[in-house]
């Protein structure tokens, strides 16, 4: 599969304002590992390889287990995540799949028990960066395999 454009190397100012969505997510309350978690269960339900394989990359580099990694598919059914990752992960498929779901109420009144206002609009603001990145990576058939957690550089 041959790469179409890329995107990276753009200087288009709608790339540069999803690095800034970035950068502030990066500063946010949230922690790290829930929004890497949130990252990959975004990129399981688009398929996106390359953000998969970035944002596993950098979990690993941040401390996440394998275990926890390999299982998030079936999150529901392992043991190992919080009950605040269970709300954030559980948002992320509603907002991830919003055509099909519209977000029920019961997952909002789930994750408001777990987040205040500001970290659920921060949460929703990275699920929709992610679902950015993924139809961005997904269009381009950008290469997965090659990304370096930023840890490890």
């Amino acid at each position: 599969m041959q790469q179409r454009f890329d995107y990276h190397g753009s200087r288009n100012p709608g790339i540069a304002a999803l690095g800034a969505l970035e950068k502030h997510l990066g500063t946010c309350d949230l922690e790290d590992s829930l929004m890497e978690l949130v990252k990959m269960r975004a990129s399981q339900i688009n398929g996106c390889a390359f953000c998969l394989d970035m944002h596993s990359k950098d979990a690993r580099a941040a401390g996440e287990t394998e275990q926890r990694l390999y299982g998030l598919d079936a999150w529901r059914e392992a043991p190992y995540y919080s009950d605040r990752e269970r709300a954030a992960l559980e948002w992320a498929e509603a907002v991830t799949l919003v055509a099909d779901t519209h977000v029920p109420d019961a997952v909002y009144e789930q994750v408001s028990q777990h987040f205040d206002e500001i970290e659920l609009v921060n949460l929703t603001l990275a699920v929709i960066a992610i679902n950015g990145w993924n139809r961005l990576a997904i269009a381009a058939r950008t290469k997965a395999g090659n990304y370096r957690p930023k840890a490890a550089s």
